[in-house]
């Protein structure tokens, strides 16, 4: 069935709605409605559907300025009682450039509207035939030198735009500038600042190097020290652990270098002192040393002392214990006690 409706509308807007184009925001025309032909035609050469190209005689400079006003401004733009040359004829149309926005879905595009002007007000413009003529053609000149107008003042605000956006660049490349600058020289500094730290790092490195090897030097002229006196000496901390011995002190205390560390009361002795524990204890809480004489399995004495040791300042950390070999001393004490005896 026909739908009568549609065709009834179809031919309301073919006969009777305004004729009018959509472009998008380069001229290119995208959508044709009603009868357009008065005002624009399609141009000799390569097809091109440009309303730039294909505007009338009468149109063209004046729809250009307004279609790029219209574009720039993003408002509607009117050109009233336009005369537009027709095939030989003449007709005076007004112009409506509409921007369209994102709510009509037509975003960046721009609805140009044609509107003939009644015969009454063609008929005033028109005149006597000659007269007419040259007054159409001064109209027409008139009209070129107001677009020409338009479209100098056009390009000195895109020049004074352009000249404030490049201003405004300018200033922000500057800035730009003055803050790469202002990096440079805080990295400079920082550079300058590492160099000076690296500097004193080194130093003190040299130094902390130097500390070293004159301890390396001290411990070493302590174990030759102690190792040519020829007496076992044994360093216990205030927990009564080994932090040190000498080679001499391994053959009474059966030590080795693993041993550094562990408890001497866990530590296998030959020494018949039993009581070597409770002396070290007691000379930590008083700090007074302890001498006794010790027998060994082997018929050998020793002298054993224990003494608190004390740090350069003047702090107690822990014992120190030697082991004298009197056993040639034993020996002539008790030869001394026989002769005594005899007598």
């Amino acid at each position: 069935m026909v739908n009568i409706q549609a065709l009834a509308d179809q031919l309301l807007l073919q006969v009777y709605a305004p004729a009018a184009v959509l472009t998008n925001e380069n001229g290119d025309i995208l959508y044709v409605s009603g009868r357009t032909g008065k005002y624009i035609e399609a141009a000799a050469g390569k097809a091109n559907w440009n309303i730039f190209v294909m505007a009338r005689e009468g149109l063209h400079y004046e729809l250009t300025a307004a279609f790029q006003k219209a574009a720039r401004k993003k408002e509607t733009v009117t050109l009233k009682n336009m005369v537009v040359g027709t095939n030989g004829g003449k007709q005076v149309v007004n112009v409506t450039i509409q921007p369209l926005d994102n709510a009509n879905g037509l975003h960046e595009m721009l609805l140009i509207v044609f509107s003939d002007v009644a015969a009454s007000s063609t008929a005033k413009l028109s005149g006597k035939p000659a007269r007419g003529a040259a007054a159409s053609q001064l109209a027409e000149l008139k009209q070129q030198l107001a677009f020409a107008r338009s479209e100098v003042q056009g390009v000195r605000e895109q020049m004074q735009t352009s000249q404030e956006e490049l201003k405004s660049t300018n200033e922000e490349w500057q800035s730009t500038n003055e803050e790469l600058q202002s990096t440079n020289e805080e990295l400079t500094t920082s550079k300058e600042e590492m160099q000076s730290m690296n500097e004193e790092l080194q130093t003190i490195n040299n130094e902390l190097q130097a500390k070293v090897d004159e301890l390396s030097h001290t411990n070493s002229d302590m174990k030759n020290l102690l190792d040519s006196t020829d007496i076992a000496t044994l360093f216990l901390d205030n927990d009564l652990r080994v932090r040190r011995f000498t080679s001499q002190t391994s053959k009474i205390t059966q030590l080795i270098p693993s041993d550094v560390g562990r408890p001497i009361t866990d530590i296998a002795s030959a020494l018949l002192y039993p009581q070597l524990a409770d002396d070290t204890r007691e000379v930590l809480r008083t700090l007074v040393k302890v001498d006794r004489q010790i027998l060994l399995p082997s018929g050998d004495w020793f002298g054993t002392r224990i003494l608190p040791y004390r740090t350069l300042e003047n702090m107690i950390n822990g014992v120190v214990i030697t082991f004298t070999d009197i056993t040639v001393a034993k020996k002539l004490e008790a030869e001394l006690r026989a002769v005594n005896s005899d007598q």
